[in-house]
């Protein structure tokens, strides 16, 4: 399946999720598909933005519970990735979605009555700017290959 229709997808369920394990469950989606969408890039992207993308899935990998998290909500939607038909429409469009996620996991963290759960947002508030960061990154090599300053 495109990139696109699975963030497309999790932002969805991002906005229509009904409660804190709703919440968490998505952000954690959408990590997965942060890393789904580096390892894609990573091996089939551009050669100038590869080494960017490995990060963005090492980033996206590393984050804790992702795999579970997103298990009580089904499926990873990210192994059902297959193409990126459009890079920077992908990266733009999935930039946005874990900005989503972060304001929601904030929303989550300020009315935690757990500190264990109020850190777990913090982890994940974290990687997701982390990932966001990094695909910046990429935004930014392919812009520059665009206008001829990269081979």
């Amino acid at each position: 399946m495109d990139a696109g229709r699975l963030i497309a997808a999790t932002r969805q369920a991002l906005a229509l999720s009904a409660d804190v394990s709703d919440t968490l469950a998505e952000a954690w989606q959408a990590q997965a598909l942060a890393a789904a969408v580096g390892s894609h890039l990573a091996v089939s992207g551009p050669p100038a933005v590869r080494s960017e993308a490995l990060g963005l899935s090492e980033v996206g990998g590393r984050a804790n519970g992702s795999r579970n998290q997103a298990m009580r909500a089904g499926a990873v939607r990210a192994a059902q990735l297959s193409e990126i038909d459009d890079p920077r429409r992908t990266l733009d469009d999935l930039g946005a979605l874990l900005g989503e996620a972060g304001v929601a996991l904030v929303g989550v963290a300020v009315t935690a009555e757990e500190e264990a759960l109020y850190w777990q947002c913090m982890e994940a508030i974290d990687a997701a700017d982390e990932s966001g960061d990094r695909i910046a990154a990429i935004l930014r090599t392919l812009a520059m290959r665009e206008r001829g300053s990269l081979a």
